[in-house]
């Protein structure tokens, strides 16, 4: 049996490799991993993107693959809609992860791929990964880092010790803070940000209480880099190329939860892609599930004896 992987980008690893910070996961471990799959044969392609250079139909009809697993993630970046989001000097935190990860930006001049960060920080948002840009951004040289959430510490989504942790490293933390446009220079590269002042209202669909702008509480600090950690959805390239694929309401690939076999058969989703953003550990759960299934699916493994229940 022939195992191939198809990576987008031009080292394989993934979110592990490039999204994490080296600080919280050594990038040798992930090499190990790696070249252990390719001590099994495993075959790796890198800089090939599923749904341009290749498609699922292709694969699974042209290329004579019998079974495909998708494995994409959900990193496409969401951002708030304000004015002055086009300047120069505003990220989204996977593109800031991965210029300081893989394209080696922490060691600009020598490096071709400067982050073009300044000396003041903002992120936005206060989940984990806001938590590693912040860090990130002390470790790059930022002379002051800005959290700007627009609910308190209490309701914030990141663990309680990688806020611990920023803060004990020199974070500022803006609570009930919420951003309403970015402010530019005569260059096109942000100079400030306007902000206002948030109070918290009734439970909103997610249980936590609702921000509410408070009226005439708008304030700007100055800041020259913004990196936008507010989540990320489906990139939709793969279903646009992909016929017959079945997605949820929210756009991301619905499956069997028994197999996690998608709407066309030979084809299986896990992590991020199916879930929304969630763990290193459901992820490797799911692959897990998966490749049995798949082995299953291609008559390798015996299909599972069904559950015999007491009368």
């Amino acid at each position: 049996m022939e195992v191939t992987i198809y990576e987008a980008l031009h080292t394989a690893g993934g979110v592990l490799k490039y999204g994490i910070p080296e600080f919280r996961l050594p990038k040798k471990l992930i090499d190990r991993e790696l070249e252990a799959l390719k001590g099994l044969g495993v075959k790796v392609v890198t800089n090939a993107i599923i749904g341009r250079l290749y498609t699922i139909p292709q694969l699974m009809q042209e290329m004579g693959y019998e079974a495909a697993f998708i494995g994409v993630g959900a990193g496409y970046p969401n951002l708030m809609g304000i004015p002055g989001e086009g300047l120069n000097g505003i990220f989204s935190a996977n593109e800031y992860l991965t210029r300081v990860n893989l394209m080696r930006a922490y060691d600009h001049p020598h490096s071709d791929t400067p982050t073009g960060m300044g000396k003041k920080v903002a992120v936005i948002g206060a989940g984990n990964t806001a938590m590693d840009a912040c860090r990130v951004s002390i470790r790059m040289g930022a002379e002051h880092v800005y959290c700007v959430y627009r609910r308190t510490k209490k309701e914030s989504p990141a663990r309680v010790e990688e806020v611990n942790h920023a803060e004990e490293e020199g974070v500022k933390f803006n609570w009930l803070t919420a951003p309403v446009r970015i402010l530019g220079d005569e260059r096109g590269w942000v100079r400030a940000m306007e902000c206002i002042r948030m109070e918290l209202g009734e439970p909103d669909a997610s249980g936590r209480a609702r921000p509410v702008p408070v009226k005439g509480s708008e304030f700007l600090f100055e800041v020259d880099t913004v990196v936008y950690a507010i989540g990320t959805s489906a990139n939709p390239i793969l279903a646009q190329t992909t016929p017959g694929l079945k997605l949820n309401k929210r756009g991301y690939i619905d499956v069997s939860p028994e197999t996690q076999m998608t709407s066309i058969p030979g084809v299986f989703a896990g992590g991020d892609i199916v879930t929304g953003g969630a763990t290193v550990i459901l992820a490797m759960g799911a692959g897990r599930k998966a490749a049995r299934a798949m082995l299953q699916y291609m008559g390798i493994e015996p299909p599972p004896e069904p559950a015999h229940h007491a009368k």
